[in-house]
């Protein structure tokens, strides 16, 4: 059972969720240690953005389907569920592209960049403009649509990736900064040599990107499995649309986990770093009844 979502569902389960067992595994000290070592490393030229990223468990009974239609009510754009089998199950709501291809055309949406949503207008207003206005947070985006220029680069017609300026997009329970990116794919090219160039994401690994998953491994205290890979799709005549499977849970019997993390550049403070995976894990966390 296989769905990819642009759209949320009509209706979803309602009532009152079981509290759940949590755990995290890494620490709020840990967690902003790893910015500081990563500030480190791009203070001494090591490498330029490092994506860090910190797992979540859950004990959970609820059947997965059930979950994953409380969390689609959010509305993300590219939200998937896969059941792997019986006992295995993704549950995907992100809200970013890595690749669309129509016909010979392709669009990449990195994105970079959060401030939380606030039921206030006047609060809200105010997270939108503060991520609109904030340098270090086009600085981090600035990195990342490099990055997927040059991937692109490698695959499309010379002359034909071009990128958009940025936007502050509102989502449910946050602000993101994202930029639209296209190419025209070269004959000798197609969708799968894009996804080859494009893979592994680079809003989730960093820039250089081999240096940045070097750092990431040494870093990161479990695999990353499904999460920020891809999920989607590609068509008997070579379309497709693929996300960046963040905002992504893995339910095994009764147990979920998910990460949740963004990239750490100089300008990064640790406490607000931190901070923006709380934001991130929030309407996960209230899809499981966490």
């Amino acid at each position: 059972e296989h769905y990819l979502h642009t759209a949320p569902p009509t209706r979803a389960p309602q009532g009152d969720l079981p509290a759940l067992a949590r755990r995290d595994n890494v620490s709020r000290e840990h967690f902003m240690q790893g910015v500081e070592t990563i500030r480190d490393w791009i203070r001494d030229g090591d490498c330029y953005q490092v994506n860090l990223t910190r797992a979540v468990h859950l004990s959970t009974p609820r059947d997965p389907f059930s979950t994953y239609r409380r969390l689609r009510t959010s509305a993300a754009a590219y939200g998937a569920f896969l059941r792997i089998r019986p006992d295995l199950s993704i549950l995907c709501n992100s809200p970013e592209l890595l690749l669309r291809v129509v016909n010979d055309r392709c669009l990449s949406i990195p994105i970079k960049g959060t401030s939380p949503r606030y039921h206030d207008p006047e609060s809200d207003a105010a997270s939108h403009d503060a991520l609109e206005g904030s340098t270090k947070d086009q600085a981090e985006l600035n990195m990342i649509v490099d990055l997927v220029r040059n991937d692109l680069g490698r695959v499309s017609r010379s002359g034909s990736v071009l990128a958009e300026a940025r936007a502050v997009t509102g989502h449910t329970n946050v602000w993101h900064g994202s930029q639209h990116v296209h190419s025209t794919l070269r004959q000798t090219h197609d969708t799968v040599d894009a996804l080859d160039a494009l893979f592994p994401p680079g809003s989730v690994t960093g820039a250089p990107k081999r240096r940045a998953c070097e750092r990431i491994a040494q870093l990161e205290h479990e695999p990353r499995g499904v999460y920020c890979g891809a999920i989607g799709f590609i068509s008997d005549g070579g379309n497709a649309c693929f996300n960046v499977a963040i905002r992504t849970a893995v339910q095994h019997q009764n147990t979920a986990r998910y990460h949740v993390g963004g990239g750490i550049v100089y300008g990064s403070n640790p406490h607000e770093e931190w901070q923006e995976t709380v934001d991130k894990a929030r309407e996960l966390s209230r899809a499981f009844g966490a």
